[in-house]
């Protein structure tokens, strides 16, 4: 069963556009009962899924916050006269009990994922537990005091894609010390669910997806997202003064405001989220630093480059000179910059669909996974962008030294650093 076009764009991102453009178009298939567009489950029990825990010293607290921007018309549903995005804030917690783990999805968009994202994978609505899957993170646990001011990292996914799946890595950074806002983008993300059990969807695409009609698509979410993070920085320097940045949700978690450091400010996204990091370091003197998981870059960044550190992590066989927008950037930059591939990895690597799919081939008849998450042995690759991801920030906004980046050693034989 070939994915439909959303779920190519938001798995697949800007990246390989070009050859989603190229490619037939989906076969016209009746509609699955119950909302679901995939055949039945023929197990019967759905597959329990689980996330690897976090290696940091820190327990991790989150809370997801509702936020309305008033100031502009949402730029994807310019009828709508306001923006409303979701953010699930990501920190070093208290150690204690009585908060429960956080969903990876909530419910409401746990079963829209079940009944349009997964089946576009091949994965059969009702074959997995996608609302079983927990985090590791407590909801509304208290901030860790002995952290002491933390310095910010926002994460976007690729385009289409839930924040959600960046949990892995999000997770592993706010457990060594970050305070991480992972953002969806509502209308272009699948789904988002807002307080309540409302759930948004992406607005539909054009049937014809040409190079010139995915380039304008690219450039309309890039737009959109880079307010929507100028908008959440300037949410966080409220915060930071104390003021309440939300609406319709419940308490913020004692000591979230205290210890919210806007002085030191990083961004990290996969595909065009990646991207996105990006252009907001080249654009917004607040950030500091940006690292790129194998986003092909858009312009104007990808003409005239960066003066910031920059991580660039690339899957497969791609290098510095196979991709003509990380070409341009790499020369027309001043700044720090380090570049490193995991071998046998494809896109879908720098998700949590690596950690993900792989439970789920070992259980059901589901199509060869390895054009989207590659070969390599998932835990090795979710470790190595673990330690690459953290030691950058670490490095850059924090001041710890560390020569990881440019020599991974031999105990990673699955990096290598581009030049």
């Amino acid at each position: 069963m070939p994915p439909t076009r959303r779920a190519l764009l938001g798995t697949l991102g800007a990246a390989a556009l070009a050859t989603v453009a190229a490619a037939p178009a989906p076969e016209s298939r009746p509609a699955a009962p119950a909302g679901g567009n995939g055949p039945a489950h023929a197990l019967g029990t759905p597959v329990p899924l689980r996330l690897p825990a976090p290696t940091g010293p820190w327990p991790v607290g989150t809370v997801a916050l509702h936020l309305v921007d008033d100031s502009r018309p949402d730029p994807l549903l310019p009828a709508k006269p306001y923006r409303e995005l979701m953010a699930g804030f990501w920190y070093p917690a208290e150690p204690g009990t009585g908060h429960p783990t956080a969903p990876w999805l909530s419910p409401a968009a746990a079963a829209d994922w079940d009944a349009h994202s997964a089946p576009a994978l091949g994965i059969p609505t009702g074959a997995a537990d996608w609302r079983g899957i927990r985090t590791h993170a407590r909801t509304g646990a208290p901030v860790a005091r002995r952290a002491g001011r933390l310095p910010v990292v926002l994460f976007s996914s690729g385009d289409g894609g839930s924040r959600a799946l960046g949990t892995t890595l999000v997770e592993e950074l706010a457990s060594r010390g970050h305070l991480v806002v992972a953002l969806d983008s509502t209308y272009e993300a699948e789904q988002v669910e807002f307080p309540g059990g409302r759930v948004e969807r992406a607005l539909p695409l054009p049937d014809d997806l040409t190079p010139e009609v995915i380039a304008a698509l690219l450039a309309g979410h890039s737009r959109a997202r880079l307010a929507d993070a100028r908008f959440v920085l300037g949410a966080l320097d409220r915060l930071a003064r104390g003021d309440r940045p939300d609406t319709g949700t419940g308490p913020l978690p004692d000591g979230l405001a205290e210890a919210t450091d806007p002085a030191r400010i990083g961004v990290l996204g996969q595909s065009l989220g990646g991207s996105v990091a990006a252009q907001l370091a080249h654009d917004e003197p607040r950030v500091r630093a940006a690292a790129d998981l194998d986003g092909a870059l858009l312009e104007p960044v990808a003409d005239s480059g960066l003066a910031e550190p920059f991580l660039l992590m690339a899957s497969g066989t791609k290098t510095l000179r196979t991709e003509p927008s990380w070409a341009s950037c790499w020369a027309a930059s001043i700044g720090p910059r380090h570049a490193l591939r995991l071998r046998n990895t494809a896109h879908g690597s720098y998700t949590d669909l690596q950690i993900l799919l792989p439970q789920l081939v070992r259980r059901l008849p589901l199509p060869d996974a390895a054009g989207l998450i590659g070969t390599v042995d998932p835990r090795r690759s979710l470790a190595a962008q673990r330690t690459a991801v953290a030691a950058f920030f670490a490095r850059y906004l924090t001041g710890r030294p560390t020569d990881f980046l440019d020599r991974p050693g031999d105990d990673w034989p699955e990096l290598e650093v581009l030049r």
